[in-house]
């Protein structure tokens, strides 16, 4: 019986290993320990999350609590048709919304001449936002003079 009870207990604790594994790849090296600074209300908790899996990615994560994101969002410029609900900040770029981190990746490995990257609303399956993802997720550039194109889509 015990023998049994210790084989059913390292099954389980073997399937919670692989499982919790298979989901979390870090960065790049190069790129581990980037500073992230996530500008959220206090009552939002999906960006709580977006900001947890940030940092089990390897980013530095600073979450700010603000009042005010309007402002927030008017001094980077974001257009009000792409904007979420939290602002990301990595060294020159805004990240806008709960962008997937291959796309984080891609902005700061690439350093495009833009002002930053934009995912609006909050898609289902998306970093922070529970439930399976239904379609691509379209990932918009906003450059220096305020157009939009398509950064890329996962």
């Amino acid at each position: 019986m015990k023998i049994k009870y210790l084989l059913v207990l390292i099954l389980g604790a073997m399937l919670l290993v692989v499982g919790c594994s298979s989901n979390n790849t870090k960065l790049d090296p190069e790129l581990s320990g980037e500073g992230m600074t996530i500008f959220k209300s206090a009552t939002c908790g999906c960006c709580g999350i977006f900001g947890q899996q940030m940092d089990d990615k390897g980013y530095n994560v600073d979450i700010q609590i603000s009042s005010d994101l309007d402002s927030v969002k008017k001094k980077y410029k974001i257009p009000a048709h792409l904007q979420s609900c939290h602002t990301s900040v990595i060294g020159d770029y805004f990240v806008e919304g709960h962008v997937p981190s291959e796309a984080i990746e891609k902005l700061i490995k690439e350093k495009p001449d833009i002002a930053g990257i934009a995912m609006p609303g909050m898609p289902s399956g998306s970093p922070g936002m529970p439930g399976a993802k239904s379609g691509p997720f379209v990932i918009s550039a906003v450059h220096k003079d305020g157009s939009v194109t398509e950064f890329m889509r996962i």
